[in-house]
C-alpha cells in the first residue's frame, strides 16, 4: 500500500480543516512535521486499530482515525516498517485524534520510515470467529490477522491450494477469496477485491468487539 492511502480515503492534496479540540501545550509547542501520509496501527489492550498519521514532532502526533477510540494505559503506535512508539491519547475531535509519545523518539526516522523490506500492507493481529464457505461446505474459522489483501485463518480443515471461497464474520460481509497457502492449522486466503483503508479500519473494530 504505501505512505499513500487510497485517494478516496486520505486524498494527498486535501485541505486539512482546523482542529477545534484542546491541544496539549507541550504538543502545540513542538515544532511538527506536517503533510507526513503515513499508515500506521494503534496496539491497544483491547485490540488494534488503523489510523493515518498527518503530523509528527518530537512530543507526539496528530492522526487520522476511522472511530472513537479507546483510551488505555499501554498504547504503542506500529509504523509500516515495524518500529513502535508508546503512545498515550491527549484528544479526539471527530475523525482526528492527538497522541503524545511516552518516550523519546527519533523524529527523523519517524519522517523517513526506513524499512530493509518491501512495504506492504499494514496488517491486523486480532481473534475473530469467522466462517468460510465453499462447494464443499461451510467451516467455522478464527481469523488470527487481517489486512486489505486477505487474512490468515486458523481452521481444522484442509483446504486445497487455490481454491476459491467467501469468508463472513461480524462486520465482514461476504467475501469472495482465494486459498494461497495453508499449514498445520492454518491457512492464508486472499481477497479477490482489496479492501480500502477505512473499510478495514471499520471491520476490524467491529470484529474485535469495539462497537
Amino acid at each position: 500500500m504505501g505512505d499513500a492511502v487510497r485517494r478516496e480515503e486520505e486524498p494527498l492534496h486535501a485541505s486539512v480543516p482546523p482542529v477545534v479540540a484542546p491541544v496539549d501545550p507541550e504538543l502545540r509547542a513542538a515544532p511538527r512535521f506536517t503533510l507526513l501520509i503515513r499508515a500506521a496501527k494503534l496496539s491497544t489492550p483491547v485490540g488494534e486499530f488503523l489510523c493515518v498519521i498527518r503530523d509528527a514532532s518530537e512530543s507526539g502526533i496528530s492522526a487520522r482515525v476511522f472511530h472513537p477510540l479507546p483510551a488505555f494505559a499501554g498504547m504503542a503506535i506500529e509504523l509500516q516498517n515495524g518500529d513502535r512508539y508508546g503512545v498515550e491519547k491527549v484528544w479526539q475531535e471527530e475523525d482526528r485524534a492527538g497522541f503524545r509519545f511516552t518516550g523519546p523518539v527519533d523524529i527523523s526516522r519517524i519522517i523517513e520510515s526506513p524499512s530493509r523490506f518491501a512495504k506492504r500492507g499494514i496488517r491486523l493481529n486480532l481473534s475473530a470467529p469467522a466462517t468460510v464457505s465453499s462447494l464443499g461446505g461451510k467451516e467455522e474459522v478464527t481469523i488470527v490477522d487481517l489486512s486489505q489483501q486477505g487474512a490468515k485463518i486458523a481452521c481444522t480443515c484442509r483446504f486445497a491450494l487455490d481454491q476459491r471461497v467467501t469468508i463472513s464474520a461480524k462486520g465482514l460481509p461476504e467475501t469472495r477469496a482465494k486459498v494461497r497457502w495453508r499449514a498445520e492449522g492454518t491457512a492464508g486466503l486472499a481477497f479477490e477485491d482489496t479492501l480500502q483503508f477505512g473499510e478495514l479500519a471499520r471491520i476490524a473494530r467491529q470484529l474485535q468487539g469495539s462497537d
